[in-house]
């Protein structure tokens, strides 16, 4: 009965001093990295709550309206072109893995076998879109005006020998039409929710090397306070590099 008693005034005096933030993130895997270093941040005082959205505009809005304490989800060429789009000024806090963004054919075994006039969905939003346009080019697919500008187009293709029709669609929905394209450029996150392996289904891939880190995202307001500092340092611990590792099994990279 004693040890109860001492049990429960412990979670009390947590409860009393604990510090609650809340977290956007997409669910995999950032929520699962997050669900994963949520007993770490609890022994020093942080109730992290997670928050999962699956699209890629809520998780920036909310921050923005202080509804959120940050969140999860982005790489920076995504985070700079919200701010700069919405009149914002969220910040990087810390990076966290890179998710090698991939191709997928639920028709076809290779690219080489894609048909001419053949149809390629693409997310609609500028920097993702720019990245499958990009690997469509590294892959041979196509030749774009300026292989360098992340934020290119389907009107800044130069080459095009096969001919291949571009479907622009919100990123979360790709998965979905996978067996209504020939080719799907998906961002790893939904690929993994729905099921495909980047590593043996996708057709072509970036390499681990890619510069889109998925970044930890504040307001200046509150990019420095304790408990959003906790929780960078909770990212970025060598059992946070095993977990990555050891789960996704190069599907998602660490970048530290």
């Amino acid at each position: 009965m004693k040890k109860l008693i001492a049990a429960l005034a412990a979670v009390a005096a947590f409860s009393a001093h604990a510090q609650t933030i809340t977290v956007a993130a997409s669910a995999v895997p950032h929520a699962e990295i997050l669900e994963f270093i949520k007993p770490t941040l609890a022994k020093e005082g942080v109730d992290l709550k997670v928050k999962v959205f699956t699209d890629y505009v809520q998780p920036n809005v909310q921050l923005v309206e202080k509804r959120l304490d940050a969140n999860f989800f982005q790489h920076q060429p995504y985070l700079d072109e919200f701010n700069k789009n919405r009149g914002a000024n969220l910040v990087t806090v810390v990076g966290v893995h890179v998710e090698p963004f991939g191709a997928y054919s639920s028709k076809y075994k290779k690219l080489d076998e894609l048909p001419q006039g053949g149809t390629v969905a693409i997310p609609n939003d500028a920097t993702n879109g720019g990245r499958s346009l990009l690997l469509l080019e590294k892959a041979g697919l196509i030749k774009l005006k300026d292989s360098h500008n992340i934020l290119t187009t389907v009107k800044d293709i130069s080459e095009n020998p096969k001919g291949l029709k571009f479907r622009e669609l919100e990123a979360a929905t790709l998965p979905r039409v996978l067996t209504q394209v020939d080719l799907a450029l998906i961002n790893t996150n939904y690929a993994l929710e729905a099921k495909l392996d980047p590593k043996k289904d996708a057709l072509v891939i970036e390499g681990s090397d890619s510069p889109y880190v998925n970044n930890l995202v504040a307001r200046p307001d509150n990019k420095d306070s304790e408990a959003i500092q906790k929780l960078a340092n909770a990212l970025r611990t060598p059992e946070v590099k095993k977990f990555i590792e050891d789960k996704y099994k190069g599907a998602v990279v660490p970048a530290f």
